[in-house]
């Protein structure tokens, strides 16, 4: 089986010489594919203690992180702890502590913004450099104005608090389905975080997913983890309680409270904010299907496929620069021989859609998933020394 080198869907560098924090130079997306534990090294765990002082602001819905994380203790060990001011060695998680506002929705659209300008400029909170705001069922509502009301306001605090890192978070899930208003704009936040290089958690990809990557996000699923089996438009499943009872509590799950969910979301939930936490505290997490690749340089680029999820077909576009140097020893070419390759979840190299030389420019190439079922597939783009894979998902 051949192997390869998968990054996640974000990427960014860690700087020692500012203020040892990860600096984000490429979105940093916490989704569904960040719910391993076991993959976040001791170390950084340890890295995200002692360099974090986070603020999150949430109601109910947003609980299902603390409330997670605090179960996780319990069923993972003490290297798990978190408390208002990190004593004991915990992770510092100032819990619903910034007044003046509830979440990003109550009491309207905009006093969090404020609320969150009066905390950090209040010098007894000096040390938080991490900002978090849930919703709570207000982007089901949302109109397009409202979200871009909502992304800028982040953005002008990013502006005006360059020493803060703050995450941006999607709506939990309503049953609209794809086609719904929920998922619309999920979908402008995800492209602004992107197109942006922010850092998003998505509340709600995590749960569309079960911790076997089976995808229920195209069977009109609701925030209990409820979703349509046959397609009839009734919601007759519950992929949480499914997978629960298909394992042994204790050792594949644990217990812990779950506003208006199961267990099992609150632990994925739990799980992806450590993969947070760690990766601001500078981990490079990296899904091994592969060995000795290199990242990609700045100018090269491979795109998101569109549209995505798709069936049967989607397009890939990519872009080869200029003053290439990927040839044998070094020496600068004006071409590079390119590759673009399809590969399953688990490594096996399904197609090669291109695989020549091309010269600089912006191509595209479609790909025909005639033959394949539903799934998470992954596309590469080899040139040389430079290699890039990206996600994406068929719904047939």
């Amino acid at each position: 089986m051949k192997k390869i080198l998968l990054l996640l869907t974000f990427s960014f560098i860690f700087s020692a010489a500012t203020s040892s924090l990860a600096q984000i130079t490429r979105p940093l997306i916490i989704d569904h594919q960040c719910t391993k534990l076991q993959q976040i090294p001791a170390e950084w765990i340890d890295s995200a203690k002692s360099k974090l002082h986070i603020a999150y602001g949430h109601t109910s819905h947003g609980s299902q992180l603390t409330t997670g994380m605090t179960g996780l203790v319990s069923f993972a060990g003490s290297q798990y702890e978190w408390n208002n001011g990190g004593s004991g060695g915990a992770l510092d998680l100032h819990d619903r502590g910034i007044s003046g506002a509830s979440d990003l929705g109550n009491p309207n659209r905009t006093a969090w913004a404020d609320a969150t300008r009066n905390y950090l400029n209040n010098s007894s909170y000096s040390d938080v450099n991490v900002i978090i705001w849930s919703w709570c069922g207000q982007v089901s509502s949302a109109t397009e104005v409202d979200i871009n009301t909502y992304l800028s306001l982040m953005n002008q605090l990013e502006i005006d608090f360059p020493n803060v890192m703050f995450v941006y978070m999607t709506g939990h899930l309503d049953g609209t389905g794809l086609s719904g208003n929920l998922h619309l704009r999920n979908e402008q936040i995800r492209n602004y975080c992107s197109d942006n290089d922010k850092i998003l958690y998505d509340f709600a990809d995590i749960e569309a997913w079960d911790p076997d990557l089976n995808y229920f996000g195209d069977k009109i699923p609701n925030d209990n983890c409820d979703y349509d089996t046959d397609g009839n438009g009734s919601r007759d499943g519950n992929w949480a309680i499914e997978w629960q009872n298909a394992h042994t509590e204790g050792v594949d799950w644990y217990d812990c409270p779950s506003a208006h969910s199961q267990p099992l979301n609150a632990n994925q939930k739990a799980y992806a904010a450590w993969w947070l936490w760690a990766s601001l505290a500078g981990w490079t997490p990296l899904t091994n299907i592969s060995d000795n690749e290199r990242t990609a340089p700045k100018n090269f680029v491979l795109e998101q496929n569109y549209p995505n999820p798709f069936n049967p077909t989607t397009t890939i576009k990519y872009e080869v620069p200029s003053n290439l140097a990927f040839g044998q020893a070094g020496v600068k070419s004006e071409s590079s021989n390119v590759k673009i390759t399809v590969y399953n979840i688990i490594g096996n190299e399904l197609a090669v859609l291109v695989d020549q030389q091309k010269s600089p420019g912006t191509y595209e190439v479609v790909f025909n998933s005639d033959g394949l079922s539903s799934g998470v597939y992954f596309y590469k783009l080899t040139a040389g020394n430079y290699t890039q894979s990206r996600k994406m998902i068929l719904l047939k």
